[in-house]
């Protein structure tokens, strides 16, 4: 992505984005990591916490960011309100660290664990 200024332009890699993205949402209540899924067999795994990019894919629409994550969350807890703090903080963190503008944040929870 990149941003003109008066000064000239910045450039901010999707890589960065993403683990920006990746680190806010492992960092929320009731995450217990990211999930990658395999091409080859389509299942997805739970990621250890050192990887934040896998299961985070970032592109633009219409000049703003457009985020997915894949989340594993913890048994019982209340799906739709983990997903509400992971799109909040996920939305603050990257429009704060890159002055990006965040259009949509989708999450799936592929998996969840006891």
């Amino acid at each position: 992505m990149r941003i003109q200024t008066e000064l000239g332009e910045i450039g901010i890699s999707n890589e960065v984005i993403r683990a920006i993205a990746g680190d806010a949402a492992s960092a929320c209540f009731g995450v217990r990591g990211m999930t990658g899924t395999s091409l080859g067999d389509g299942l997805s795994r739970l990621l250890h916490r050192g990887v934040m990019t896998t299961g985070v894919s970032v592109r633009t629409e219409d000049d703003e960011l457009v985020i997915a994550l894949h989340v594993a969350t913890g048994d019982g807890v209340n799906i739709p309100a983990v997903s509400r703090s992971i799109i909040s903080e996920v939305r603050y963190r990257v429009q704060e660290a890159t002055g990006l503008r965040v259009k949509r944040i989708d999450v799936y929870v592929d998996h969840v664990r006891g």
